[in-house]
């Protein structure tokens, strides 16, 4: 299986969550990821946004390759959502070359996010994103008795739209 790896040939942006994963208010700090997921048709690479405020995810997308589409999707559809401008906002990830592209960075500088990354090969850096991937293959992925096995990308994206609902609804009853 690929993993994400680092670009080596951009500059890296500073840490500026330094593992506190806390904030006062919404849209101050998203943590974003990607996962491998596999299904019958193949390996699908699924990408989340958390808002770390209520820890909801706040954008998701599945897609059969590792390209940065997938990655401009979701922060395209964050930003729908949330605000076309969020000046206080940090957007944290892990090194990958998807999060660290320039076309990405473009991305998120259009809605006036500032970049944070974590330090490379240390997965406590990005630990929130982490999480939720290990809930994802725990809750979702690993449990076909309840969701039916996932044979094709369609099949997990209509399992990971219902599942990211379900979250949502638990994390804002727990709030």
């Amino acid at each position: 299986m690929t993993t994400t790896k680092p670009c080596s040939n951009v500059v890296r942006h500073p840490d500026l969550v330094n593992r506190v994963f806390g904030t006062e208010a919404p849209n101050r700090l998203w943590v974003t990821n990607l996962t491998l997921v596999p299904t019958g048709q193949g390996v699908v690479y699924v990408c989340f946004i958390i808002d770390v405020f209520d820890r909801v995810i706040v954008g998701w997308r599945g897609a059969l390759n590792m390209k940065i589409k997938t990655v401009l999707d979701v922060i395209e559809m964050v930003a729908w959502s949330r605000g076309k401008k969020l000046p206080e906002l940090r957007c944290h990830s892990d090194a990958g070359a998807q999060l660290t592209s320039i076309r990405y960075g473009e991305c998120r500088a259009k809605i006036g996010a500032t970049p944070s990354i974590g330090s490379l090969g240390d997965s406590f850096d990005n630990v929130l994103a982490e999480s939720v991937n290990g809930y994802d293959k725990v809750e979702l992925v690993r449990r076909p008795v309840q969701t039916g096995p996932k044979r094709t990308i369609d099949d997990l994206e209509l399992a990971t739209l219902g599942w990211v609902r379900w979250q949502s609804t638990k994390l804002a009853l727990r709030n």
